[in-house]
Parts: C-alpha cells; sequence; structure tokens
C-alpha cells in the first residue's frame, strides 16, 4: 500500500469496480480523512451467503485502503427484531475473520433522527398523513400517472408538530398517521412522492424498550446514519439503486457534510439456492428445516454447521468478483471451491456408513496385523496413521454383488479385491438371514498380499475402504444434499410455491454407521475425509462416545449427472409425444 492510500489494482483475477471508485476517490483527494465503510444487518434474522458478499466486500475496502468498518445493526423494526439474531450476526461476521471498528445501532440515532424530522416539519418539508395505509397507496400514482396531494400536505407547521407529538408520545395508535416527507407527487422518480418517514408501532424493542412509539423508516434511517457515523462509501446492492435520489435529498435537506456517496453493487445470486430472508424464515418456521442452523440451509450459520471453513467462503466472494449487474452464479462453483479447500485440509480416514460383515477365514483368531496407511490419499502432508487389520472387518453393504454386473469390480462370488492398505480378499460363501438379506460375507486372504500389493505382481482392479470390527467407532451420519432440485427455486407453475422443488432426498440419515478408533473423541467442528466418500464435519448433536457426523459434500460432483439423466428422460418423452401426435 503506498503513502496516499491507494493501490493498483492486478488485470486477472474478477473486477471490483468499487475498489476501483475508492481508489480514484482518494487519487482525486475526494476522501476526508479515512475510508470508511460499514455492514448494515437487520436483526430480523439469520445472515445468508449472500451477506457474506457484503461483509467480504465492505471490511475488505476497509482493511485495503487503510481505512475501518463498522459493524451497524439496522434495528428500525421492533416487530421482527431478537436479540438472538444480533448474537447470530456478531458470531457470523467474527467466523468469516473480521473485526469491526466500531459496533453500532440504528437505534443510537433515534434521538437526532427524531430531531431532523421535526427540523423537516418547521421547514414545511414534511407532514403528517391520517389515511389508511391503503388510501395512500392508492394515490401515489405509478409510471404512467402522477401521485394525488394527501388532505394533510396542506397542514400548517403547528399542526403537524401537534400530531407528530401525539405519535411520538404515544396517544396516537398504530395506524392513525404517518410523517411523510413532503417532496413532488408529480416526480417520475416514484420514490420522491413523499414517502413515508415515520410510522406508530405498538412494539417493545429490544434495546430502547418503550421509550418510543415511533420508528423510521429504512430510507430515512440510512443515509443519515452513515453521515453521522462520517460513511465515506455507502455500498449497497442493486435493488437500493431507485433510492439513490432520495437518499441524497434526505443528506441534502439534513445538510450533511460531508455527505456519504452511495453505490450499488450486484448482489449474490446462486443457483438451486433461496437466498431471500422471508422465504429461508418460513422454511424455518414451517418445520421443513430443524432450524436457521440446519446444515442445508445458505445461512452462514448452517453452513458453518454443515463444515464449510470460513476462508471458502471468503475466497469464493473474492472469486466471483463485484459487479453491477445482476447474474446468477453456479452453485457448483462454490462447491468447487469447497472441494479444493477440504482435500487440501482434511486428513482422510475410512468410515462405512452401511456396515456389511467380513469374516476371513483363513486369519487366526486373535491375530492382529498393524498397518501404515497415510492421512492423504494424494500426498504426504498429514502423514500417517495406523490401522489394525484383524479377522473380522465392516465393508460398504454397496461394495458387494451377488450376481455382479458387467465390469463391477468389488467384491462378488470367487472375485479377488483388495481392502485398502489392507491384503487381498475374495469371496468364497454368502451368509443370508431368512429374508434372504446378505448379513455376512465368508472369505480368505492371500496372507503374502498384506498391505495390500500382490506378491506375484497379479492385477487386483477393485479396491475398497473397510473399517476394522473391533475397535470400531459407531456413529450416525447424515449425508446431505442440496435442498432444492430445480436451478432456479423461483421458477415455479402458476398457483405453486418455490417449496414445489424441495428436495426430498436433502438429507439421508446413516444410524449404524463405522469409523475407525482413531475418530473417536474428536471436537465438534472438526473435519475429516473418508476414503471414497467425500467429507465430514462432527456434529454437536453427538458425544464421544455415539459422534454425529455431517457429509459436508461428496468428493465428486454427482448432479451433473443427475441433470443430464433428468434432461434425457425429458427428451425422450417430448419425443415420444411427438411420435404420437404426427400419428
Amino acid at each position: 500500500m503506498s503513502d496516499d492510500k491507494t493501490t493498483e489494482r492486478a488485470d486477472d483475477g474478477p473486477g471490483n469496480f468499487v475498489a476501483d471508485i475508492v481508489r480514484e476517490d482518494l487519487a482525486a483527494g475526494r476522501v476526508p480523512g479515512q475510508v470508511t465503510t460499514r455492514f448494515p444487518p437487520e436483526p430480523n434474522g439469520y445472515l445468508h451467503i449472500g451477506h457474506a458478499k457484503s461483509i467480504v466486500l465492505n471490511f475488505g475496502l476497509a482493511a485495503e485502503f487503510g481505512g475501518a468498518c463498522n459493524l451497524r445493526f439496522d434495528d428500525t423494526n421492533p416487530a421482527a427484531e431478537d436479540v438472538e439474531y444480533v448474537d447470530s450476526i456478531k458470531e457470523d461476521v467474527r467466523w468469516l475473520g473480521f473485526e469491526w471498528a466500531e459496533e453500532r445501532y440504528t437505534s443510537d440515532y433515534f434521538q437526532q433522527l427524531y430531531e431532523w424530522a421535526v427540523q423537516l416539519i418547521r421547514e414545511g418539508k414534511a407532514y403528517v398523513d391520517s389515511r389508511t395505509e391503503e388510501e395512500i397507496r392508492a394515490t401515489r400514482g405509478d409510471f404512467h400517472s402522477p401521485g394525488v396531494n394527501s388532505p394533510g400536505r396542506d397542514r400548517t407547521v403547528d399542526e403537524n408538530l401537534a400530531l407528530f407529538e401525539e405519535m411520538r408520545g404515544g396517544a396516537a395508535p398504530p395506524g392513525a398517521h404517518v410523517l411523510r416527507a413532503k417532496i413532488d407527487m408529480q416526480s417520475k422518480d416514484l420514490k420522491l412522492r413523499d414517502p413515508l418517514l415515520y410510522r406508530v408501532l405498538d412494539a417493545k424493542h429490544h434495546r430502547t424498550g418503550n421509550d418510543w412509539r415511533i420508528y423510521p423508516m429504512y430510507d430515512w434511517a440510512h443515509g443519515q446514519s452513515d453521515a453521522i457515523e462520517g460513511i465515506t462509501h455507502s455500498v449497497c446492492t442493486l435493488e437500493f439503486v431507485n433510492h439513490h435520489g432520495l437518499y441524497d435529498w434526505f443528506l441534502e435537506a439534513v445538510a450533511a457534510d460531508p455527505a456519504p456517496q452511495q453505490i450499488e453493487f450486484a448482489r449474490l445470486a446462486l443457483s438451486y439456492t433461496v437466498l431471500s430472508k422471508r422465504r429461508l424464515l418460513q422454511l424455518v418456521e414451517d418445520g421443513l428445516v430443524s432450524g436457521w442452523d440446519d446444515p442445508r440451509m445458505p445461512t452462514i450459520a448452517g453452513l458453518r454447521r454443515r463444515g464449510y471453513p470460513p476462508e471458502v467462503l471468503v475466497s469464493f466472494c473474492d472469486r466471483i468478483g463485484v459487479a453491477k449487474s445482476n447474474s446468477i452464479v453456479d452453485v457448483a462453483l462454490l462447491e468447487h471451491t469447497l472441494r479444493e479447500d477440504l482435500n487440501a485440509r482434511c486428513p482422510s480416514y475410512m468410515g462405512v456408513l452401511d456396515p456389511l460383515k467380513v469374516v476371513i477365514e483363513n486369519l487366526e483368531e486373535g491375530a492382529a496385523h498393524e498397518l501404515d496407511a497415510p492421512l492423504s490419499p494424494d500426498s504426504e502432508v498429514h502423514g500417517t496413521r495406523k490401522i489394525t487389520l484383524r479377522r473380522e472387518v465392516w465393508v460398504e453393504r454397496d461394495d458387494f454383488m451377488e450376481e455382479p454386473i458387467k465390469k463391477w469390480r468389488r467384491l462378488a462370488p470367487g472375485k479377488e479385491v483388495r481392502l485398502r492398505y489392507g491384503c487381498l480378499i475374495t469371496v468364497k460363501d454368502i451368509v443370508k438371514n431368512d429374508a434372504g438379506e446378505v448379513t455376512e460375507l465368508r472369505c480368505t486372504w492371500d496372507p503374502e498380499s498384506l498391505g495390500g500389493d500382490a506378491p506375484d505382481g497379479r492385477k487386483v482392479r477393485g479396491t475398497i475402504h473397510w473399517v476394522c470390527a473391533e475397535g470400531a467407532v459407531d456413529a450416525e451420519v447424515r449425508l446431505y444434499d442440496r435442498l432444492f432440485t430445480a436451478e432456479n427455486p423461483m421458477d415455479f407453475e402458476e398457483g405453486g410455491s418455490f417449496l414445489d422443488h424441495l428436495n426430498p432426498e436433502s438429507v439421508e440419515l446413516r444410524s449404524n454407521a463405522k469409523l475407525e478408533p482413531a475418530l473417536g473423541g474428536l471436537d465438534v467442528g472438526t473435519r475429516v475425509q473418508f476414503e471414497r466418500l467425500g467429507y465430514f464435519c462432527f456434529d454437536r448433536d453427538g458425544s464421544a462416545e455415539a459422534p454425529v457426523l455431517n457429509r459436508t459434500i461428496a468428493l465428486r460432483d454427482s448432479w451433473a449427472k443427475k441433470v443430464k439423466s433428468a434432461q434425457d428422460q425429458k427428451n425422450q418423452k417430448n419425443q415420444k409425444k411427438a411420435r404420437s401426435t404426427k400419428k
């Protein structure tokens, strides 16, 4: 970083036009003091991955240009806010690796905002409207027709001050009055058609209690809060572009100097994902997920519980860049970023999710062969671990096929297969229960193959994972997948909803999994790789004696095959329909 706090942006990698603007402002001397940004969440729900993009952007700007970033809670609607959300937001921001310069609340500025509103009334720039919300909306007009002035627009300053004091003091019930700015009901900018400044709410605020009965609207509180805090660059998502004129009008009306600069950027939209806080709340309240931190949710808390490292979210946000136009990011890019990180981070073990017992008949009872196995199948960075081969082991049930299909390379009658790092075994007999279900495989092993290699150099093409039965850790494993089956969950038929695309297979429970002994007693949040299966994270629902693990992600993307299969079926159906119509 140079002395004038400007930096050169590398030409490679994604762009960040907001950083370019800040860089130009600094070079032109338009920034009084240090660059100051803020992250302004509403404490009415948990943060999601879309908020992570804003967090990375705002805190990143402050860090890049030697400035500061505040965490400011937009707590102007006590009916929907809760301390639980405040605490979760602070936890999420810190988990992502950021620390704010100051912790602020819009409620800190309620008195100042109120005094500014009184100032607007005295200057003839605001008035009290006593009509209903429906009447106000009906006379607002649209892009093709002008708005109609409210009868309250002609009230005197004294009348407006008296009514506003009634609203402030609790004499006016909710819905009786609102305070509106007096701007221009003929304006082409609909936001300037006398917008609301205050409404009456009968709700206890989580910080101010019952001190206030009037609460500022977002547009009124937003820019003025920025000005009070000395924010130099107020970064918002694109849906606030049409608020820009109003933002500037309010700042000019209260004579904010210097006025913050509002910059809009494209919010994150992710395929196969819903990032509407209202719809996420619906999932929670309808019991379709277990809570805001359900590992299937795109909330930061849910992703953390699923096993995402914070570095993955930060890297993903940096990778997609900051743009001026909306677009949908393929969730596969997020999953690719996740796999890259976990592959380098996670030590490897073996776990069997649907166990089938194998008895190696010619391995002496009581015999134990200790073997070295790498903690990473691709590198030596994690070192090695000890595993033990005994007479009885567990293998995956779907690694055996009694009547194997063509090119089957796993367990089958008479077929030799490698137990990874262990030995070569051959199925000799199958044990079934009264229902005809396979309960046990009786096998033999080649003692000369201890360690997994054939002594005579013969090729054994099938290799499977396993866990020694003695000392195996019993665990519950939850296999999580995408919550929605549609690339755009909001694309639904008339009369339907985004819930029509819920994935009925978004979670699958394996309650009888068997894990290596080394996986007993690990801390909640520990991430590991199960060879051939994927990456997993220890969940808080488990204990040292009975761990619970969440699958963070499979080793490979299986959705491409699922989508192709679904498309092939659709094409076949359309072709069949076309042939039928032709006949």
